[in-house]
């Protein structure tokens, strides 16, 4: 025989909703200090270069880190995405993986849709190339960017094949950096190889403004006028497809 409920208790029910909107709540506190996350509904893609650009070896947990095989999945599914009509790539690294960080470049500079790159904090080392891939590129006033010859890790061998790859391995990165950018490869190779500029390095050290006067990066500027640049590199490819339709 069922037990007959008191006519004065309430049903007891777990309010699961109002738990997990809580739980949500914390959650956001804890990872970002605010009940409310800004929401863009944009046709803008963003995505950031940050840490130390991890390759084929992965990277100790507690660096921070850019994985290229996140990235370049997310550039082919900008490509493709019909919704996206640009891509702002914003980097804040102290280089990494030479091989990862070209592979990232050359994804960038050869898209269909135009991308514009911001330098803020600071685009060291072969966060270089990546910085000048886009079609624009900016830095923020404070901003860095170390330049200076590559360098093997772990065992070398020493034989002459080594230095050779080496050499090979540096013009390919002095070849793209001068064709996306309008420094020449004279002066790119004299802030490569300079000496006295780094105290533990060989190479240069440029802060915003002066990566533009060197022909780096191509503007100085923040987040705002990279976003007005993008939307006007925007219209004009919709223009430019609007008149090959005619």
């Amino acid at each position: 025989m069922a037990e007959e409920q008191e006519p004065n208790q309430p049903n007891e029910q777990p309010n699961t909703q109002s738990d997990e909107t809580a739980q949500g709540l914390v959650d956001k506190i804890q990872a970002l200090g605010q009940t409310n996350v800004p929401k863009a509904n944009s046709d803008i893609h963003v995505i950031t270069v940050i840490g130390q650009i991890e390759g084929h070896m992965q990277l100790p947990p507690q660096n921070k880190t850019t994985k290229y095989e996140h990235i370049i999945p997310q550039l082919v599914a900008i490509e493709q995405n019909p919704n996206i009509k640009g891509l702002l790539l914003v980097l804040n690294t102290v280089g990494g993986d030479v091989e990862a960080g070209l592979a990232i470049a050359e994804m960038v500079a050869s898209m269909d849709k135009p991308s514009v790159t911001i330098v803020l904090g600071g685009g060291h080392s072969i966060g270089v190339p990546i910085a000048v891939a886009g079609d624009h590129s900016f830095i923020a006033e404070t901003a860095t960017m170390t330049i200076h010859p590559i360098r093997l890790n772990g065992m070398v061998v020493g034989v002459p094949q080594t230095f050779e790859y080496l050499e090979e391995m540096q013009e390919r990165i002095i070849q793209f950096v001068t064709n996306h950018s309008n420094v020449n490869d004279d002066k790119f190779r004299e802030l490569m190889f300079a000496k006295g500029n780094l105290s533990r390095d060989i190479g240069t050290n440029v802060i915003g403004k002066d990566a533009v006067d060197h022909g780096l990066i191509q503007s100085p500027g923040g987040v705002g006028p990279a976003i007005r640049k993008l939307n006007e590199l925007i219209q004009q490819k919709e223009a430019e497809q609007g008149e090959m339709l005619q």
